[in-house]
């Protein structure tokens, strides 16, 4: 029996399969200017075997999203994925897997030297209490010494 086709690419990719952690290119949109919008999926955590805690998750999306915007202009967004194995980063106009890597590399390079949490206070966070900078730091360095396996999906 083949499977629905569903309308969100992640729900038609076999969780099963995968093997964490990987960057996977997960989708292109054309906007009616041509301008192109690129979905990487960041997988840290194999799907339905592990995920990553609130905290170190939360505090690693604010780092990413706070650092990644210094190694490129090409940033639109970094969002956790609800089932907290990972996140999307969405590109705009930027077509280059091989320095995508390069910016998450480097962002989180940059995640360990971090002395504080971005925007962690109650004016710029909607859960301020649900930080870790420890827990993001534990998640940057397993994802940079898996940098070798990034490219490897299944």
């Amino acid at each position: 029996m083949t499977e629905k086709q569903m309308n969100v690419e992640s729900f038609n990719l076999d969780h099963t399969k995968v093997k964490a952690p990987y960057i996977r290119l997960a989708g292109k949109k054309e906007g009616r200017n041509g301008d192109q919008i690129l979905k990487y999926d960041i997988r840290f955590s194999q799907p339905n075997k592990e995920h990553m805690e609130m905290p170190a998750l939360h505090s690693l999306e604010h780092m990413m999203a706070e650092f990644s915007r210094n190694h490129s202009e090409h940033i639109v967004d970094i969002s956790p994925m609800g089932c907290q194995t990972g996140y999307y980063l969405a590109v705009i106009n930027h077509d280059d897997y091989d320095d995508v890597l390069r910016i998450v590399e480097n962002t989180l390079k940059d995640v360990l030297e971090a002395t504080e949490v971005p925007a962690c206070n109650e004016v710029q966070c909607g859960w301020a209490a649900s930080h870790s900078l420890e827990g993001a730091q534990e998640l940057a360095r397993y994802m940079l010494s898996k940098r070798d396996e990034w490219t490897e999906v299944f």
